[in-house]
């Protein structure tokens, strides 16, 4: 392919993560372009960063399924593009939206590892159901303990990220279906768009409940421990897969290969205890 090939790992890019995403993002670059593939530098965080596609991104039939990013706002980073850019040699993604159309696309080479965080275990996460301190004194559930999701869901008003978000929504809707229930127990639902926001929406009194995936959380708690003391976690969900490395159909085999060769050799050692 005539275009540059970019890279991007957008699920936990806070500002105060880049440095260790930066820092894996190079041990992952330098060991494909051992290997021979052209790994670019940097990892994308703009628009602007990402090569033009004339006329847009299409399926394999033809039909648009996302903009040229030369047409969107450069300083903004549109996932819904990086995701099906055809020139994705190493990205990172939920498995929400590979099972909503975006398994199409790209190939997964890889899965995040939670070991050692609370909440994860190898290639599993929990959410933690994060409600606001007030006068719930009690410690935070430990992940291994019994919730009755139902209970913990009844009345509350619920705030999630993304209707396609593995850790902020589906899970829920998953447990409480085991139940026989649905989110109707809830007194609303809202999307916010981020986790951090729904978080927040929490923190400041606006809602009354939140799934938030063991990572996000072990990040929240070190970037900002007075907004976190005033969360609390009464349970978990039941586990699920965790956040996937992905690469374009659009790249050669040969080359996928060795993505995914090079990703399950790094990943795997990458550790995040630290948060703990």
């Amino acid at each position: 392919m005539g275009m540059k090939f970019i890279a991007s790992m957008p699920m936990y890019d806070q500002p105060q993560e880049r440095g260790t995403l930066d820092a894996t993002w190079i041990q992952v670059r330098d060991a494909l372009r051992q290997n021979g593939v052209p790994a670019p530098d940097a990892l994308v965080r703009r628009n602007a960063d990402l090569p033009p596609v004339p006329g847009g991104i299409r399926d394999a039939v033809g039909r648009l399924v996302a903009p040229d990013p030369a047409s969107l706002p450069p300083d903004e980073l549109d996932l819904s593009v990086v995701w099906r850019h055809p020139a994705l040699l190493f990205g990172e993604t939920c498995w929400g939206p590979l099972q909503h159309g975006l398994g199409d696309f790209v190939h997964v080479v890889e899965q995040n590892s939670y070991e050692g965080l609370t909440g994860g275990q190898g290639i599993f996460y929990r959410s933690a159901l994060l409600v606001a301190r007030g006068n719930y004194n009690a410690c935070d559930a430990s992940p291994t303990s019994h919730v009755n999701i139902v209970q913990a869901m009844t009345g509350r008003h619920f705030m999630f990220n993304d209707h396609v978000s593995q850790s902020g929504y589906l899970s829920v809707v998953r447990d409480l279906q085991r139940q026989g229930a649905s989110l109707e127990v809830c007194s609303g639902t809202t999307m916010t768009g981020s986790h951090l926001a729904s978080m927040m929406h929490i923190v400041n009194g606006s809602a009354d409940i939140a799934a938030i995936d063991c990572r996000t959380w072990a990040m929240l708690r070190r970037a900002d421990p007075i907004a976190a003391d005033r969360l609390r976690v009464i349970g978990w969900t039941t586990p699920s897969i965790g956040l996937p490395f992905v690469c374009s159909r659009h790249i050669r085999s040969a080359l996928r290969r060795t993505v995914a060769k090079v990703a399950q050799t790094i990943m795997p050692t990458i550790r995040y205890d630290y948060y703990v």
